[in-house]
């Protein structure tokens, strides 16, 4: 006898109730490292659960979110155009301030023109969704942002990945491929958890042997990177040479927001086929002047990327020293790599209850075998305070058998 459909059907939240457990299990054994409230502004050092630890685990790189001048700029732009904008950017809630720092980025990425969003996620999400269809290619790296992924599926269009910055296999794609439709290679500037950098010269020589496009999301380099904070494109001198440069404010630029950088006609054509943009409440007035402030300081004060980098130097060395595996990181992303899943949250709660707060990173964030504990620096870290970091890191790690 057949069935009826309601009696085979699967209970659609069941995979809610299977998840939980798992969750429980490591918060029972106090191990679970994520959505722990900060109770104070995030700087070198916070307040968690009524006790003060050092923080390795923000992108506040230059420290800008307690900068005087940052947070009177949002103060100022609530007072004049109040606390939300009511609408997206298409219809009601485009204000003289948006296009402001659209052309203020433009100037400073050394691009035609420039579109911001209300995240970067949604700047990655929007801009190759709007770009690539169904007709087209998209050639990402392993290791990209999800953002990046989602923006990919968005599109609709053919998507293939290479080893991360395996720049040979990269080529075997691109020679595979069979000349129908636009290919579009994508990849971070500043990869996100192990904080090496994309192998940008080759990739400029393979986007011109091939004819592609290439878009550089820079999300950890706009303002820390390069001699004037643009980026990694600025690192190698390509800017010129990348044809979308996607950048965040919730980095260096101590905000909230991303923008999409290019060519006065690419950006237009985002514009009005971004949906990430057009169907989404624009970026809220507090976001974009603190943005905008912000980048002055990028501008006008270089001296904080030189602490910057003092401070990834002293770390980077430090913790190799003491016989840590960092990885090849080439930015103030510094992964202290460990393997094994259950080892990475030990140690993670161990640094933690020493007095140190940094990021717990698990497969499948990463590839099995190569979870790690993610640390991220600023300028406005004191020697003392990397000290102390290097102390408490060479205690933890000897203690259950890292170093």
């Amino acid at each position: 006898m057949k069935l009826k459909t309601k009696e085979m059907r699967v209970d659609l939240f069941e995979k809610c109730r299977q998840f939980m457990p798992r969750v429980a299990e490591h918060q029972e054994k106090g191990l679970y490292p994520y959505f722990i409230p900060l109770e104070s502004e995030s700087g070198p050092d916070v307040v968690i659960g009524g006790r003060r630890v050092l923080m390795l685990g923000s992108n506040n790189y230059l420290g800008l979110t307690q900068h005087p001048a940052v947070k009177a700029a949002a103060k100022n732009a609530i007072d004049r155009y109040g606390s939300g904008c009511t609408g997206s950017r298409l219809l009601n809630g485009t204000l003289a301030l948006h296009e402001e720092l659209e052309r203020r980025l433009a100037e400073f990425m050394h691009k035609e023109a420039a579109l911001v969003f209300t995240t970067g996620y949604q700047a990655n999400l929007g801009a190759i969704s709007a770009l690539a269809d169904r007709h087209d290619t998209i050639v990402i790296d392993r290791s990209d942002h999800a953002s990046i992924i989602d923006g990919c599926r968005l599109s609709s269009a053919h998507v293939l990945k290479y080893r991360h910055n395996d720049m040979g296999h990269l080529e075997t794609i691109l020679r595979s491929l069979d000349g129908k439709g636009g290919v579009f290679i994508v990849a971070d500037g500043v990869f996100s958890m192990d904080g090496d950098l994309a192998d940008l010269p080759v990739m400029v020589r393979l986007k011109k042997k091939y004819g592609a496009r290439l878009l550089i999301d820079d999300a950890h380099g706009l303002g820390a990177l390069g001699e004037c904070g643009r980026g990694t494109v600025e690192v190698f001198g390509l800017g010129d040479d990348v044809d979308i440069i996607v950048g965040t404010f919730s980095k260096s630029l101590a905000s909230i927001g991303g923008v999409v950088a290019g060519e006065a006609v690419q950006i237009e054509y985002i514009k009005h086929n971004a949906r990430s943009m057009l169907f989404s409440a624009s970026l809220p007035p507090a976001s974009v002047a603190a943005a905008m402030a912000a980048l002055d300081i990028v501008e006008k004060e270089p001296e904080r990327r030189v602490r910057l980098w003092q401070n990834v130097k002293m770390m980077r060395e430090g913790l190799e020293s003491l016989g840590f595996d960092v990885g090849k990181s080439q930015s103030p992303v510094i992964p202290v790599i460990v393997g094994d899943n259950s080892r990475v949250m030990l140690f993670w709660r161990m640094l933690f209850d020493a007095g140190l707060y940094a990021n717990c990173i698990l497969s499948p964030a990463v590839a099995p075998g190569h979870e790690l504990i993610r640390t991220s620096y600023m300028a406005t870290h004191t020697t003392e305070h990397l000290e102390r970091a290097l102390d408490i890191f060479k205690t933890v790690g000897k203690r259950i058998g890292i170093i």
